[in-house]
């Protein structure tokens, strides 16, 4: 496949193609007079660093995950250590909306005088984003 092939099919510029061959990511497989020429294996390979890159890793964490041959290598650890930080930014994320959703729907005149909103803010003092008492 051609280069502009591999960029329709992948969704994505050119220019990021040549930039991932440039990082080791990717290798084209010759040229076909000024086209780079990939082997299909490449739009795999794209969808891993996709997916790796949707999962917060570095493009330098990323190309660890591929062998010499291009085929994925992945480091299970690294995947789990990866997998339980999502895990924790979830329940932080879920922590500050559920905060946001009282405080907006809060019957109190003054949030700072809610036990509820109070309580929000010693969890997230606390770095604890789970309050005990809703």
């Amino acid at each position: 496949m051609d280069i502009s092939e591999v960029a329709k099919k992948a969704k994505v510029a050119t220019s990021t193609l040549r930039f991932y061959e440039e990082k080791g990511l990717i290798r084209s497989i010759g040229r076909q007079g000024l086209r780079r020429q990939y082997a299909k294996q490449v739009l795999d390979q794209l969808a891993l660093i996709a997916l790796g890159q949707a999962a917060g890793f570095s493009l330098n964490e990323i190309a660890t995950m591929f062998g010499q041959d291009g085929q994925p290598e992945l480091d299970r650890k690294m995947l789990n250590d990866k997998a339980e930080q999502i895990e924790q930014m979830a329940r932080r994320l879920h922590f500050i909306s559920e905060g946001l959703r009282h405080a907006a729907a809060c019957p109190a005149e003054n949030h700072m005088q809610c036990p509820t909103f109070q309580n929000f803010l010693t969890a997230a003092i606390a770095g604890e984003y789970q309050p005990t008492k809703l």
